[in-house]
């Protein structure tokens, strides 16, 4: 069996004039959790939509589990699961009159769909079914049961579209937990965020500004390439933080990110900060850090590596 499940070559998605996908090209293995990150507006969920068959590419080929998206969707529709960004449950049915609609798309039988449904409320801890109305849930409970309705015909594929947006921290955690436990299962997971924490749970992801890839791999490895050198922090022993703050922007010695009584920098200069930090020692102290993907996100943006 071929190992790629998504290929994508030269991708371009326009809504008139305006280009919502850049000619974009990648591939997903078999069994990955694939992760498209952006801000609002990157292409993301143009993207996702055009690999479900939902849209059409204006131009390029886009193959999902070897069929050609633009050809035969019928034939695609029983491998993939698709949650969408906004809410895609009935507020005012039951739960279980929610999974009957979402199984008989897929021409599941009544017990088929009950036995099915049993089996992902246990594997993603509702154990209790609330009886009244999908409405009534809390938020956190909603996400959940709209992932089991994604994933009620067992597809091999699952796209995910900002599946966390908008809940607390306790349920992104959660969430991802369940994301996890589907790639060992064997499972491919296509998932779109704008939670730069989130992209450290996938395998690969890619970094998407204005309908571009900026950049793609391992979370490990574009921290690797975008600092070789890593940031620093400097916590200060000393009321002059403000002041420093000026000096660092004027002498151009790196980005600068405040977060309380400390500065995170990205040096772009090594051997003048060294100077500059000799000349400061009484008034903070220094220590390397790990950079986030926030700093590479940003990084990639500058177009500086």
């Amino acid at each position: 069996m071929n190992n790629t499940i998504i290929q994508v070559q030269n991708l371009v998605i326009m809504f008139g004039d305006f280009k919502a996908v850049n000619d974009i090209s990648f591939e997903v293995s078999r069994g990955e959790i694939f992760g498209f990150l952006g801000a609002n507006g990157a292409g993301k969920t143009t993207t996702i939509r055009t690999l479900c068959g939902i849209l059409n590419p204006t131009s390029g080929k886009v193959l999902v589990n070897g069929v050609d998206v633009t050809a035969s969707t019928a034939v695609l529709k029983p491998h993939i699961g698709y949650m969408s960004q906004k809410f895609t449950l009935y507020p005012d049915l039951t739960v279980w009159e929610n999974m009957d609609i979402a199984g008989s798309l897929y021409e599941l039988s009544r017990p088929k769909i009950r036995k099915r449904t049993e089996e992902l409320f246990s594997f993603i801890g509702l154990t209790n079914i609330p009886g009244g109305t999908v409405r009534q849930l809390s938020g956190g409970t909603k996400q959940m049961i709209a992932l089991a309705a994604s994933i009620l015909h067992n597809p091999e594929l699952i796209f995910l579209d900002e599946p966390t947006a908008g809940t607390s921290p306790k349920t992104r955690q959660a969430f991802w937990n369940l994301i996890r436990q589907l790639s060992a299962q064997g499972k491919t997971i296509f998932v779109t965020t704008h939670y730069m924490d989130e992209a450290e749970y996938c395998h690969r992801i890619v970094l998407m500004e204005r309908g571009r890839i900026l950049a793609m791999d391992t979370p490990h490895n574009l921290k690797q390439t975008y600092f070789p050198q890593k940031p620093v922090e400097l916590a200060f022993t000393s009321d002059r933080q403000q002041i420093i703050l000026q000096e660092l922007h004027r002498l151009s010695l790196g980005n600068v990110g405040v977060f309380g009584n400390k500065l995170r920098v990205n040096i772009t200069d090594k051997n003048a900060f060294e100077a500059f930090a000799q000349q400061h020692q009484t008034d903070f102290t220094v220590r390397s850090v790990e950079p986030t993907l926030d700093d590479v996100f940003l990084k990639a943006i500058t177009g500086a590596k």
